[in-house]
């Protein structure tokens, strides 16, 4: 199993940006994905995470400009990033916890953690 991100880059402030993550490989179910982001010389942190695709939640720091969305069929995530800020500035990291089709098949639905490589996203003011 892998997970590959895409749409970081360079913006302004205010402006917007859309990164996805796609899983690949022998995947069975994605029981939840989440975005985590680290800016330079700060911790990882989480920045969203859905379940269900209406089950979400957000780091209060973004709250209204950011949505989390999956596409089970296209095993992927995606982050909308509206109203960016140079604070958001960060590599970003997307988090899956995927059932394979081995473990699916053998009744093992405890999942296993999966994370893509960062995407860096820059916000100038």
């Amino acid at each position: 199993v892998q997970l590959q991100a895409s749409g970081g880059g360079s913006v302004q402030a205010e402006e917007s940006l859309t990164l996805s993550c796609t899983a690949s490989g022998s995947v069975s179910r994605v029981k939840f994905w989440a975005w985590y982001r680290q800016g330079l010389g700060n911790q990882r942190e989480l920045v969203a995470i859905t379940r269900t695709g209406t089950d979400t939640n957000y780091a209060d720091s973004v709250k209204g400009r950011f949505t989390i969305s999956r596409d089970n069929v296209a095993k992927t995530v995606y982050l909308q990033m509206n109203s960016l800020k140079p604070e958001d500035t960060a590599v970003y990291y997307c988090n899956a916890d995927v059932i394979d089709n081995d473990d699916y098949d053998a009744g093992d639905f405890d999942g296993v953690d999966y994370w893509g490589k960062g995407t860096q996203v820059t916000v100038s003011s």
